[in-house]
């Protein structure tokens, strides 16, 4: 019997023990299976809160449909059907600019514009504006291998306003990032293949747009951009708890390091328990931890995991009596750095999933998060309310008191994949590749978003069979 422990209870962590124990099973591999969370509850940054008919997600509120593995996940798992999407009778979205809320131009997928009439009519941005980002159509892809970061590449294709309008509030703004440091293909690769494939993002986007609808057309419920658990996403948690045994999940288990067995195998430490014995590890928290624990190891190694960059973000839910809110349209709103606000977004949670409290109230959300405000998340639960409150009255003119309010903070929590990711994720793999029985997945790797994670959890338990079984043959 082969004995595996993964560090961390999120969904990356989760989905590398479930993906475990099935590879495992398809290789006849006996093994054991311990997850070990420092906090007392399962699933990271995944956070939701039932409370007096609302349902508050604390971390992220959703996921994208078209990056398949969670909701692959889901299938297998057999409960894909409380999958529900956004109500799309209210989608819409706004931008923050110049002390007004404008509306984002209707057919922009991302940041890419696929209509061209509501781009001419939108005051967001200049005609000058509007003409650049058309000029994307004619500008000729790039041939060199030399990394972009999103600012540049924006820029190159569709011009400064659009990055200072659009992009920046609606993709950056989603990693609480720079847009000048973060690396293109690290974060969002995807608009470097529309480019590479269709040599434009317009027709990279209309393309990708008719292969949707194509493949949706047979289909009576299409899945929108943005789904979620019909109980949020501590309902994706759930099931995956109850795929483990209670031994298998072990809760307010804090790791401190891990060390090497002279006789092969691993000592794990943990803070008020007994030395744990692995065969093999899979570390599912953040790099810098993960650093921490390998420093006795590899020291070459930690340092490179070190040196990946994280900042902190908060969000802040508010429950309002519906009348008595400002008549808005849409989801919500995105703030652009340039605007100078202490807010990086706004969501009507309620709006935006059917589910989310009950009947004559809404629910919203304020997005906290950027490297250049640190000192913010020092403020105690008042000051966060009281800060919410003053953005949305100053953006839409919301002059009420909440009904109730929660406060939630993920101090050091949000990666950023920066210029340089690609080239360090390379040295990183080749250190691991000299320390056999020890994997690493999550977010600060590969991918940010749920779907990411499941992936990379799935990937890092894959190479381990794969090696349990060489070791057992």
């Amino acid at each position: 019997m082969r004995r595996v422990v993964i560090i961390g209870g999120g969904i990356s962590g989760l989905a590398a023990a479930y993906y475990l124990k099935r590879y495992a099973s398809e290789k006849a591999i006996p093994i054991e299976i311990r997850v070990l969370e420092r906090e007392r509850r399962l699933g990271g940054t995944i956070k939701t809160v039932y409370e007096d008919g609302f349902t508050v997600e604390g971390g992220p509120d959703c996921f994208l449909s078209e990056k398949p593995w969670a909701l692959t996940m889901a299938r297998e798992m057999g409960v894909e059907w409380q999958i529900v999407g956004t109500n799309e009778e209210n989608k819409g979205t706004y931008i923050y600019s110049d002390e007004k809320l404008y509306r984002l131009p209707e057919g922009v997928m991302l940041m890419v514009p696929t209509r061209i009439l509501p781009m001419l009519t939108t005051g967001l941005l200049t005609l000058h504006g509007k003409i650049r980002m058309g000029m994307d159509l004619f500008i000729k892809p790039r041939k060199d291998d030399v990394e972009e970061s999103l600012a540049e590449f924006v820029t190159r294709r569709l011009g400064r306003e659009a990055l200072e309008k659009i992009a920046e509030p609606l993709v950056a703004g989603v990693h609480a990032g720079a847009p000048e440091s973060m690396s293109l293909r690290a974060t969002f690769p995807r608009f470097k293949q529309l480019e590479d494939d269709h040599g434009s993002l317009i027709k990279g986007m209309l393309a990708r747009m008719r292969q949707t609808h194509k493949k949706n057309s047979g289909d009576n419920n299409p899945l929108t951009m943005f789904v979620t658990f019909h109980d949020g996403l501590g309902e994706f948690i759930g099931h995956l708890r109850s795929t483990f045994k209670d031994e298998e999940l072990l809760i307010g288990h804090s790791v401190t390091t891990i060390m090497k067995k002279t006789a092969g195998g691993w000592l794990i430490n943990i803070v008020n328990a007994p030395m744990m014995e692995a065969d093999a590890i899979i570390s599912a928290v953040p790099a810098y931890q993960t650093s921490a624990f390998l420093h006795n190891v590899d020291t070459e190694l930690a340092e490179e995991l070190r040196q990946i960059p994280y900042v902190s973000t908060a969000t802040v839910s508010l429950a309002f009596e519906s009348h008595i809110l400002p008549k808005l349209k849409g989801f919500g709103f995105v703030v652009p750095r340039d605007q100078n606000r202490k807010i990086m977004a706004a969501t009507w949670t309620s709006r935006k999933f059917f589910n989310r409290s009950p009947e004559g109230t809404t629910l919203l959300r304020c997005f906290f998060g950027s490297a250049h405000q640190p000192g913010m998340f020092n403020q105690d639960d008042e000051t966060f309310i009281r800060t919410a409150l003053a953005e949305l009255r100053h953006i839409a003119g919301l002059n009420a008191e909440p009904l109730k309010a929660w406060v939630f903070r993920w101090p050091f929590s949000m990666p950023q994949t920066i210029i340089g990711h690609e080239a360090r994720m390379q040295r990183i793999r080749e250190r691991l590749a000299l320390l056999p029985g020890i994997e690493i997945c999550g977010g600060a790797y590969y991918g940010l978003g749920i779907p990411d994670c499941v992936y990379q959890g799935q990937l890092a338990a894959e190479r381990l069979a794969n090696w349990l079984a060489q070791q057992a043959g």
